[in-house]
């Protein structure tokens, strides 16, 4: 019988918070966590505006020696894992290190390092550039070393799908459950990417929103005004664990990862599909994989960035898998409070909808206040939902034709 895959941990390091409770408790009231940009000057780039992780002080997370040779969004990496594993009660030893593994997806990686070190080689030469650069640009190195700090020794590596990059690591890690593989993996994404050449980049591809008179709301998904999405960052780390392993270690169970799908639009290196046929087909082979109808979805946690294509053609998408059914589930998108955090976005955002099953509240979409004629669907606007969520559904959709869908359901123990 094919392993069902459980979340028995949940750690998130956001706009919004440094941990799990301080996330949940802002996503339910609303608030943002986007603001002018701090970590460099943006003045004169066309957005101004992230969500940055304020306050952050990977020493109090990690020893100074490990922390200098670690990237930011290695240091995201390690506090969303570290706070999963925690919450799960799981330690990892000698004797179960082999069956655990380690899946951090990123969508770029340490491009802060790279900028930093390649300024050292323009002003001082090669021979001042640091032995450590390589390592902690890698994108596998949030992974690789959760991996050695912990004691992991089953499969650990970085996946890599843009910005559904943490929702294919949570889906690819309950496959390797499912297969046998591994009986515990720490997946999940991480992302550092608040530097002047990736802000540069997005708005040269006319990607990112601004509005430097109000930051706090720039993101605004499913809204007539919205003009593009807001770079966050951080990480989200979930504990995955097949039944039987967390059942014999006495775990507490938070709920099932019961369905994923994973599609390619081959269309555009950066437009969705104009028909949203790919996002439709993996919201579909979630459901169908979780073992639901359509209308058994209690909630959908979009993709919603806040560009003007996105929104619209995920509503299309979600409408054609929906039908009629499309118009009385609710939808909303985290992005309107703590901005897309790019390849860490799907983990965090599918942390949020265990979170929605365990306390049965939906967040809203903050700032959605003229709804676009073109996504006419209910999405929660501007204050929290109280429901009771049986079956609820994540949507992560990326540059280069990504496209990857969660299921998760409450759990009920197997008879």
């Amino acid at each position: 019988m094919t392993p069902r895959v459980v979340v028995t941990g949940l750690g998130m390091i956001t706009p919004l918070g440094h941990n799990t409770c301080d996330n949940w408790a802002a996503l339910t009231e609303g608030r943002s966590g986007t603001g002018r940009i701090s970590l460099f000057d943006p003045t004169g780039y066309d957005s101004e505006v992230a969500g940055e992780v304020k306050g952050f002080d990977p020493t109090k997370y990690m020893d100074r020696k490990e922390a200098r040779r670690a990237d930011r969004f290695t240091q995201f990496a390690f506090v969303a894992a570290n706070e999963a594993i925690k919450h799960a009660g799981f330690e990892i030893n000698d004797e179960n290190g082999p069956r655990v593994a380690v899946v951090i997806g990123t969508a770029i990686g340490g491009i802060t390092t790279l900028m930093q070190e390649y300024d050292v080689l323009r002003d001082k030469g090669p021979g001042r550039v640091s032995p450590f650069v390589v390592p902690m640009m890698l994108p596998d190195m949030a992974s690789g070393q959760l991996s050695i700090r912990l004691g992991a020794r089953g499969v650990n590596y970085s996946l890599v799908s843009a910005c559904a990059s943490g929702a294919d690591s949570i889906g690819e890690a309950a496959n390797m459950i499912r297969r046998g593989d591994a009986d515990v993996v720490l997946a999940g994404g991480a992302e550092a990417s608040i530097t002047p050449i990736a802000i540069a980049g997005f708005c040269a591809a006319r990607a990112l929103g601004n509005d430097p008179a109000d930051p706090e709301h720039a993101s605004r998904p499913f809204d007539v005004r919205r003009n593009g999405f807001i770079m966050a960052e951080g990480s989200g780390v979930l504990v995955l664990e097949s039944e039987e392993h967390a059942q014999a270690r006495g775990a507490r169970i938070l709920a099932e990862l019961a369905g994923y799908g994973a599609t390619s639009d081959a269309y555009h290196i950066t437009q969705p599909d104009e028909k949203g046929t790919g996002a439709a087909r993996a919201m579909r082979m979630a459901i169908d994989q979780a073992g639901l109808q359509p209308d058994d979805i209690d909630y959908v946690n979009a993709h919603g960035t806040s560009t003007p294509l996105n929104d619209r053609l995920e509503t299309l998408a979600l409408k054609k898998v929906f039908g009629e059914y499309a118009y009385d589930v609710p939808i909303s998108s985290s992005k309107s409070m703590m901005g897309h955090l790019l390849g860490a976005a799907g983990a965090v955002e599918a942390a949020v909808c265990v979170m929605a099953i365990q306390n049965g509240v939906i967040p809203p979409t903050a700032n959605l206040e003229v709804p676009d004629p073109d996504c006419d669907l209910d999405y929660v606007p501007k204050v929290a939902r109280s429901a009771s969520l049986e079956a609820v559904m994540s949507n992560s959709l990326g540059f280069g034709g990504h496209n990857a869908s969660l299921v998760f359901k409450r759990y009920e123990p197997s008879r």
